[in-house]
């Protein structure tokens, strides 16, 4: 299902993927009023399975959870961050793509987060802070529809 057809999520994603080699770009969406504004993860570059299609996360839950509710970008280098706390299973993506360190952004539409742009590695390597930094100066300030709020100046 593409919501916005003028765009093409899947493609993009792809670039971003192989442009840095990470083994997964996810993009999570807010799901309508109806569906309680749930985050349901839409599109995805270098998954492993398709258990990602019934994640449902509530605000604060998981990765896309927490980005949505803070509206700030999450990184953890390794998994063994969260992995310490009691919580880990509360990161369904993390444990159903086997992924070892992640980092992920929020994107805006009119002033609120509408998405959320994750990229992840599961071997050795480790999205850096300055990798990091590198992928989200090349998302740019336009995602299709979506604006990644940092790099648009106040």
């Amino acid at each position: 299902m593409n919501i916005h057809p003028r765009f093409n999520y899947e493609q993009r994603i792809g670039q971003l993927k192989e442009e840095f080699d990470f083994d997964l770009v996810a993009l999570a969406l807010v799901q309508p009023a109806e569906q309680r504004f749930g985050l349901k993860w839409e599109y995805t570059s270098g998954n492993i399975s398709n258990r990602y299609h019934r994640i449902v996360l509530q605000t604060g839950k998981g990765v896309a959870g927490n980005v949505f509710k803070t509206g700030k970008p999450f990184l953890a280098v390794t998994v063994d961050e969260i992995r310490m706390k009691a919580d880990y299973f509360n990161y369904p993506i993390v444990v159903a793509e086997k992924l070892t360190s992640f980092g992920a952004i929020p994107l805006y539409k009119y002033n609120r987060v509408h998405g959320v742009l994750l990229v992840a590695f599961r071997d050795e390597r480790q999205v850096t802070p300055e990798l990091f930094e590198e992928f989200r100066n090349s998302v740019g300030p336009k995602f299709g529809p979506y604006y990644n709020k940092e790099m648009v100046k106040q």
